[in-house]
């Protein structure tokens, strides 16, 4: 008998009997039906899947996983690979913009470190989860062996793991690694079937030019690939060590129970693989934001999904999912502590 993979796991459905509870509740608050907007479903939702009368979102769980990509040998980005080791030591020393938002929701935060092509300039608060140097250059042959791939997934699942240890109400994950929208960009096309000049964009800003040639070279990876859309082989020849662990994270969150809040282009990418794999996880994904990215419209149109917020950042490292935490920390607070009309004294509607 074989194993269950981490990947493989069942997940559960959603409680109904919680969710129809809450949006009974709702239509009890002093309010007009309707009138909190997304805020309403945002708890209902949460309810649903915590299977709780009072959602919350006051333990968050915040991985970051990094890595480098051999296809920055293409050209394709405006930073050097180094910047990568380099901003691993800047989140764990609290300067990055996860790290200052992390400090602010009171969340924890963990930085994977999956392989870069120069080390970190510093260790201390880093996990070392290393599969090699950086993948390989994906325009030119397969980014991951199987076994790589097996390894990045196994990272995210084991993200998964600490935030069910700590008793996570939501998970955000985050990324860091120089050309990984070139790689995120070759996923979607692929899972997609889109052409690369239908999702590349500028990544860390690339002028027009610059988003020309990383469209070349998407599609140069994408001819290589062929037209194989299972999302395994899909992440093996196109991904990124960091983008496979997401999407490992996702789904070993889902199998716990634990509620994902999307960050954006390329963690939808990753959210994208996720659901491609296990249809039934996508009730467990909330969507923060709507990234500048230009791909990322399409891949939210591809997961009906509809963000929380639209403030044109494009910054990656799971930043746009924290600065939709206090919406949701909201909606909570608003579903579980409003009076309802009994409780008030107030006349409800006719």
């Amino acid at each position: 008998m074989h194993p269950v993979l981490p990947w493989q796991q069942p997940i559960c459905a959603p409680s109904e009997s919680h969710r129809q509870q809450a949006l009974a509740r709702q239509g009890q608050l002093t309010k007009p039906a309707g009138s909190l907007g997304r805020l309403e479903s945002l708890a209902v939702t949460l309810a649903a899947l915590q299977h709780s009368d009072t959602p919350a979102a006051d333990r968050i769980s915040i991985a970051v996983f990094a890595g480098d990509h051999g296809v920055c040998a293409e050209g394709i980005s405006a930073f050097p690979q180094a910047v990568t080791g380099q901003m691993i030591a800047n989140f764990v020393a609290g300067g990055a913009a996860i790290s200052v938002m992390a400090r602010q929701l009171g969340a924890t935060l963990d930085v994977i470190n999956l392989g870069t092509a120069t080390p970190p300039p510093t260790s201390d608060g880093v996990l070392d989860e290393t599969i090699a140097a950086g993948t390989a250059n994906l325009a030119r042959e397969a980014a991951m062996s199987s076994t790589q791939l097996e390894q990045a997934l196994a990272a995210g699942d084991r993200a998964a793991q600490r935030a069910a240890d700590q008793q996570a109400q939501l998970f955000i994950g985050g990324e860091m690694g120089i050309g990984n929208t070139t790689s995120a960009s070759a996923v979607a096309c692929a899972l997609l079937a889109e052409p690369a000049e239908a999702l590349a964009g500028p990544g860390t800003g690339l002028d027009a030019d610059g988003v020309s040639h990383k469209a070349t070279v998407i599609e140069q990876a994408l001819t290589r690939h062929g037209d194989n859309r299972e999302p395994l082989a899909v992440l093996a020849s196109l991904g990124g060590f960091e983008i496979a662990a997401l999407t490992g994270a996702i789904i070993g969150c889902a199998a716990r129970g634990i509620p994902v809040l999307v960050d954006g282009f390329i963690v939808t990418v990753a959210a994208l693989a996720a659901v491609r794999l296990r249809p039934e996880l996508r009730d467990w994904l909330l969507f923060a934001h709507h990234s500048r990215e230009p791909g990322h419209t399409r891949l939210l149109d591809a997961l009906n999904a509809e963000p929380v917020l639209n403030l044109s950042m494009r910054l990656g490292e799971g930043s746009g999912a924290a600065v939709a935490v206090p919406v949701i920390r909201s909606a909570c607070a608003l579903h579980n502590g409003m009076a309802t009309f009994a409780d008030a004294g107030v006349n409800s509607a006719e």
